[in-house]
């Protein structure tokens, strides 16, 4: 089977769990995200692709071959470190032409490699400026380059824009998708950045706990979370109890009942919990009444320019909804306000 094959992948540090009961496959050619928070192992398994820690049980394997006896530097993979690992006394042109060198390249392909490189991330003029010259946008660049001078069969990158100002580090999120649609590169990365993850790739993989949590496109992930972790892990949501009635519907803390998607089913006093998306809330200044519409108090208003945060509370939760200006309807501490919880957006999270 071709792209990269984890099985039951596990890996410990003497009694310490770092990555337990991996599978996954990973197709070539898409951009496949690492998602986790610090301490879930996502960084271990990567480096456990790259050969650069050995693996405690299961197998990798890459278009059918088994690599996980593979050393490192004969895996054909490239890596892009957090700190990119730039080599200071080199120029530009010196650094991505090293990996060349090392396989005995011969220097005039090298210099061809090295020129088509720098017109790929448009540093053309760079070729003789000393890296510790650069900025971090450009030294990002040019440890990418340097990392798929020798056409690696797989880029793996660890963390690569955690050092960036937040603006630099989103027109690298472009950038570096840009780049691998245009090398059709099978590309692994991990980030603890969900928005970065939501951006750039094809495949997430979110992980908590040493293990594996969910895997999926990044709006099936967001939209239908296999979990309560995932929930809150990916975007902003309201989580919060309920009980299970058995006809579709679902008991609130303060009484009120609310019709969900995926309530059939559930045993009649099942404890649940409830994931609505801020943006999917609508508030009225109206006593309105309906199916999936909750009467609450204004308890906070913030105004960030492009979306307006209100905290509502209402049947004995806090629920908050994000609008937009064109969206947004007048409000202030202490204002009734009607709630509608629209059906398919109610997603039931068991507790």
């Amino acid at each position: 089977m071709s792209g990269l094959i984890l099985k039951n992948i596990d890996k410990h540090y003497g009694a310490a769990c770092a990555v337990s009961d991996v599978n996954l496959h990973l197709p070539a050619g898409k951009l496949v995200c690492f998602l986790g928070p610090s301490g879930c192992g996502k960084t271990t398994l990567l480096r456990m692709i790259a050969g650069l820690e050995t693996i405690s049980a299961g197998e990798i394997r890459l278009d059918g071959e088994d690599i996980g006896d593979t050393p490192a530097h004969r895996r054909d993979f490239g890596m892009v470190f957090q700190s990119l690992a730039l080599f200071p006394h080199m120029t530009v042109g010196e650094n991505i032409a090293y990996p060349l060198k090392l396989r005995g390249v011969s220097k005039a392909d090298q210099q061809a490699r090295v020129t088509e490189l720098l017109q790929l991330i448009q540093l053309q003029d760079m070729l003789d400026r000393p890296v510790a010259k650069l900025s971090g946008g450009q030294r990002q660049r040019v440890a990418i380059a340097r990392a798929i001078a020798a056409r690696p069969k797989l880029l793996l990158l660890d963390e690569p824009l955690s050092a960036l100002d937040a603006k630099l580090r989103e027109s690298m999120q472009v950038e570096i998708r840009q780049l691998q649609r245009q090398l059709n590169i099978t590309t692994i990365m991990v980030t603890h950045d969900q928005s970065e993850a939501m951006t750039m790739a094809d495949i997430v993989v979110v992980l908590g706990e040493h293990r594996i949590q969910q895997i999926g496109s990044p709006i099936d992930i967001y939209r239908n979370p296999a979990n309560a972790f995932v929930a809150d892990f990916i975007g902003n949501g309201n989580i919060f109890p309920a009980t299970a009635l058995g006809d579709g519907t679902v008991g609130l803390p303060g009484g009120d009942v609310v019709r969900v998607p995926q309530g059939e089913g559930i045993e009649r006093g099942t404890a649940i919990r409830m994931l609505v998306r801020p943006e999917d809330l609508q508030l009225s200044q109206s006593q309105a009444a309906g199916d999936n519409c909750l009467q609450g108090v204004v308890t906070f208003v913030r105004d960030v320019g492009a979306t307006i945060e209100t905290v509502v509370e209402c049947s004995g939760v806090s629920l908050t909804a994000l609008s937009t200006p064109s969206q947004s309807i007048p409000l202030t501490l202490g204002d009734p306000v009607s709630v509608t919880l629209p059906m398919q957006a109610c997603r039931v999270l068991r507790a």
